[in-house]
């Protein structure tokens, strides 16, 4: 779906990405993971188009009746979401998307319940528990029917049921097909949700094997720290 090669990201003299090699494929379950100045944040924005290569390419493959390749949705760490109600909010990611007026009553709809938020329908967005509004921005980016989503720590900072809530969204996400990219610092998410690890170290990945692998493999030695805690 996605491809960079010798992909290089620089902000002023700090250099965030090193020559990077990294296909997503379709039906993946990517976690990237690594300690914090990694590059994992920079590496999914790469990988999305957010910021542009300082040097290298990205490659994105022409997916479905569509030459401009899969259509992505991203979540940040912390949900952007506007001063209006949680339906308003779904309502205007559908007209971003260009998706008919009638289309959207069911679609937002079916959005609500599946994040568990019909009674919240009518609230302000910014009004809900930090729980709530992460479930509502995966619901909004859910809701647009993308191929590719990208998940920025989706669960920091938030409480243990919570967090089993938006892994549970997660979860049906990628079972009904949608390919995940996400970075965590959660190793037991990562053994939850992820099929694939790709493990960062000073900008350049330097693992990219499958979850077994990753956690019973022999590691390069930054790797093998970080795993046992001792990198963070």
């Amino acid at each position: 779906m996605i491809q960079l090669r010798r992909a290089t990201v620089r902000y002023g003299a700090v250099t965030a990405l090193r020559e990077v090699n990294l296909q997503v494929r379709p039906g993946d379950r990517l976690a990237l993971v690594g300690a914090n100045g990694s590059g994992k944040s920079t590496l999914l924005r790469a990988l999305h188009g957010l910021i542009d290569l300082t040097e290298g390419h990205r490659e994105v493959q022409g997916w479905g009746a569509s030459t401009q390749g899969p259509a992505m949705a991203m979540l940040f760490q912390k949900p952007f979401l506007l001063n209006l109600s949680v339906q308003a909010n779904l309502n205007l990611a559908l007209w971003l998307r260009g998706v008919p007026r009638h289309e959207r009553p069911a679609r937002v709809r079916d959005a609500l319940q599946k994040a568990r938020l019909s009674d919240c329908a009518g609230r302000f967005a910014r009004a809900l528990s930090g729980g709530q509004q992460q479930r509502l921005a995966l619901a909004r980016a859910w809701v647009t029917r993308p191929d590719l989503l990208f998940l920025d720590e989706p669960t920091a900072s938030l409480d243990p049921g919570a967090k089993k809530d938006v892994e549970r969204l997660i979860s049906e996400f990628a079972a009904e097909g949608v390919t995940v990219v996400m970075s965590t610092h959660n190793l037991g998410q990562v053994k939850r949700l992820a099929t694939r690890v790709a493990y960062l170290e000073a900008g350049q990945v330097q693992v990219d094997c499958d979850v077994p692998a990753f956690f019973e493999g022999p590691l390069p030695a930054e790797a093998a720290q970080f795993l046992r805690g001792e990198r963070i």
